[in-house]
């Protein structure tokens, strides 16, 4: 029942609305740091939108969307759009200026300089949205399954169990998410030592 519950939540709803809602912060913050006037429009969405409870968007989600894992992960990409999209546009604003004075002396357009410099230099805050957002996601869709979802995900299995007074199914899938939660979260920051180990910032640590 458990793995039935995993399955639901995370590898069908968790792990689509987190890639949809990482990269479409990714895709977004390139493109508002290549137009900054789009950039100003969208940091004060992204503080209004982090303000938003979850219990607020979640029902509307599945009224929209319906009880399958379309309207989980439609939450999912709420949650994680602008946390992904504010950390790109910092990391992409961390280059030294005698960096870019570098790449525009060899005659580095905006293209090569964001791939060569400005993005590797970005690493440290790319992974700082996933890691954020990985629990986000989590957190996320099973809120969402409180408000409508098949017969099956950690969301619905606490709150139909809670109801029947099961606690020892309750703190089981409690246990689950909070291992997942923390497993996620884990493997991102391993993935980061792994590829950042020559950034400064991993070097003081």
């Amino acid at each position: 029942m458990l793995w039935d519950d995993f399955r639901q939540t995370v590898l069908t709803s968790v792990l689509r609305g987190y890639v949809m809602g990482c990269s479409a912060g990714f895709l977004v913050a390139i493109l508002a740091d290549r137009v900054p006037f789009l950039a100003r429009g969208l940091l004060p969405l992204g503080n209004l939108a982090s303000a938003i409870p979850v219990v607020g968007i979640a029902p509307i989600m599945v009224m929209w969307f319906g009880f399958d894992w379309q309207s989980k992960a439609a939450v999912i990409v709420v949650m994680t759009f602008f946390p992904m999209m504010i950390n790109t546009l910092a990391g992409l604003g961390n280059s030294e200026s005698i960096q870019l004075d570098l790449m525009r002396s060899y005659g580095a357009g905006y293209g090569r300089t964001l791939v060569k410099l400005r993005l590797p230099n970005a690493l440290p805050f790319l992974f700082n949205g996933l890691k954020i957002n990985s629990t986000l996601a989590l957190i996320g869709a099973i809120v969402a399954e409180f408000f409508g979802t098949p017969v099956v995900g950690m969301g619905f299995r606490i709150s139909t169990e809670v109801a029947r007074m099961n606690l020892d199914i309750v703190w089981a899938t409690i246990a689950v998410a909070a291992l997942t939660g923390s497993g996620l979260y884990g493997g991102l920051a391993l993935l980061e030592r792994a590829t950042t180990a020559w950034h400064p910032s991993m070097r003081r640590r």
